[in-house]
């Protein structure tokens, strides 16, 4: 065991990849010489070399046309778009042709590639660079969605979506790259659409994704000094969605609550609350509670975005008030 940050993570992960298979390439802005805007690339261009690591014009559409181009050739890229709301700036190549070749293709021709990108808010950097999105890529049939929450499981979920036969949207929280956690040694490879029980409780279910699972988790501890014990699971993976583990425990609680940070409009917890209604209704004992980031651009003030994104603090109130 070794203690790792999730930015560290991310470039472990990467090199994994790269080392175990030499159709692995790397490719995105600034990710090779300056080890990326968030540093955390740093040192897989030594390691690799630029056949296999290289920096990308700024060009998000020349960025993902490439790798979609080395995709359907054969190798399997790992394509870094710099920020999560650049995606908009790229979106047909995304939904239109990386999510369709396969399906158009009648399976002739797959894409085995991993699209990277830096979500989320909470660094004040305001309402462009600050926007999580991952329900946008949610929508898409074709892609698969990840979003990991500690520095194992960038690496597990980063390894299994680089060996997928389909495209894999990887979304990794800007919020959470200085945190640190034991990670094991040696190579480590998860399953995707699998979610995590973080914390055990059997008063109400916590359903949080990337950023929001140790505020939730943080929540859960305090709400069982005041005698209410939460049971928080840890998504992990949008599409595919792990139904089984999510539905499991709602139906044992009786309560759900889904903790957001994309805006609520259309929101993924939306979809979950949408199955758990459907299929353990009966299990309910009172309704499912959102709690998300408002409709609005996030703020860049401090004491604004703050307020705007969930917190502990809100969860623990909004639990406590929906449980009483």
């Amino acid at each position: 065991m070794a203690q790792l940050s999730y930015r560290e993570a991310v470039a472990r992960g990467i090199a994994q990849e790269l080392d175990r298979d030499e159709r692995v390439v790397f490719l995105g802005e600034d990710v090779a010489a300056p080890g990326g805007v968030f540093k955390a690339t740093g040192g897989l261009l030594d390691r690799f070399g630029p056949l296999r690591v290289s920096d990308a014009p700024i060009s998000e559409q020349a960025i993902l046309g490439a790798a979609m181009g080395a995709a359907m050739t054969g190798l399997r890229p790992i394509a870094e778009i710099m920020f999560s709301d650049f995606l908009a700036v790229c979106w047909d190549i995304v939904a239109n042709q990386i999510a369709k070749t396969r399906y158009m293709t009648n399976g002739q021709v797959t894409l085995p590639l991993v699209i990277r990108t830096a979500n989320g808010g909470g660094m004040r950097f305001g309402a462009q660079h600050s926007q999580s999105v991952e329900n946008w890529a949610m929508a898409v049939p074709g892609l698969k969605v990840v979003a990991p929450s500690t520095p194992e499981d960038v690496i597990g979920l980063l390894a299994a979506a680089v060996r997928d036969p389909d495209p894999v949207m990887f979304f990794e929280h800007k919020g959470l790259y200085p945190m640190k956690a034991e990670v094991p040694d040696g190579e480590i490879v998860d399953i995707l659409g699998t979610a995590k029980v973080r914390r055990t409780g059997a008063d109400a279910t916590i359903v949080a994704l990337a950023a929001m699972v140790p505020r939730a988790v943080a929540a859960a501890e305090e709400l069982a000094t005041l005698g209410i014990e939460a049971e928080v699971i840890d998504v992990r993976s949008l599409v595919p969605l792990d139904t089984r583990t999510i539905l499991g425990s709602v139906a044992a609680t009786g309560r759900l609550f889904t903790v957001e940070e994309n805006p609520r409009l259309c929101g993924w917890g939306a979809e979950v609350v949408s199955i758990a209604v459907a299929e353990v209704w009966s299990d309910l004992t009172g309704p499912p509670v959102r709690i998300t980031t408002p409709h609005v651009p996030l703020p860049a003030a401090a004491e604004m975005e703050d307020q705007t994104i969930p917190s502990a603090a809100r969860i623990v109130e909004t639990v406590r008030k929906a449980l009483s």
